[in-house]
């Protein structure tokens, strides 16, 4: 929408650099509403609702957008909001590749200290974790990783909720295989969820989302059901 006015459209990166620049001012809006940053003592349900208020916000601004935009614009929009890959090509793919590439690895060095912060804030401090700056960074790296990806995939979700769950089932809670197991198990069902978009109905293209939401909603209350009665039989 703001592309052509702003004469951004020669660029392919510019949609990638403005959907980071989004996500970190949606994300600093966040911590700084609970008044407190990644290293401070905000609870997790002041951070939750804070971030659906954040994101209800944000949500406003782009049906504006779509309310004054063209039939083509609007039509794009809407796939967007759905979840498409229909817009990835070599290009985009191969430099957003790289960059999510180098982003895992970076990842991958703090997965012993985030192994430590599993067990608290205080206990990893005591192990000589810098437990704000490392929150920082793990911020950091997620927030630009999210907004390129979304910026050209659209909205899909449950594919980064329920993948890391189904790892720590079967293979336990340890960050230095959930990292690239999460990213080699979430990209395969996504390419298997694009699949069945693709051919469900033939020969039009059904929105990716619509397809994870179907299959992640039963999956991630089924996992809820059965943490729930995990819980119950330990106490």
């Amino acid at each position: 929408m703001l592309g052509s006015a702003l004469g951004f459209e020669a660029s392919p990166w510019a949609l990638p650099l403005a959907a980071c620049a989004g996500g970190v001012l949606a994300t600093g809006l966040v911590f700084a509403l609970v008044q407190g940053g990644p290293g401070g003592r905000a609870s997790v349900a002041a951070l939750l609702l804070t971030g659906l208020a954040v994101n209800a916000l944000f949500l406003s601004g782009i049906g504006f957008l779509t309310y004054i935009a063209r039939d083509p614009q609007a039509r794009s929009i809407a796939f967007w909001n759905l979840g498409t890959l229909s817009a990835a090509n070599w290009p985009h793919g191969g430099g957003g590749g790289r960059r999510h590439r180098r982003r895992t690895l970076l990842a991958m060095r703090y997965a012993k200290p985030l192994n430590a912060l599993l067990i608290g804030d205080d206990e990893a401090t005591y192990l000589g974790v810098h437990v704000g700056r490392l929150k920082w960074i793990v911020l950091a790296v997620n927030v630009g990783m999210v907004a390129i990806a979304t910026a050209f995939t659209g909205v899909i979700g449950f594919v980064g909720l329920i993948v890391p769950h189904i790892l720590r089932m079967i293979g336990g809670a340890d960050n230095r295989y959930l990292i690239p197991a999460s990213a080699l198990l979430g990209g395969t069902l996504l390419s298997l969820a694009d699949l069945l978009a693709r051919v469900a109905l033939r020969p039009a293209e059904l929105p990716i989302g619509i397809v994870t939401s179907v299959v992640g909603v039963p999956v991630f209350l089924s996992l809820l059901r059965r943490g729930r009665m995990r819980s119950e039989r330990r106490t």
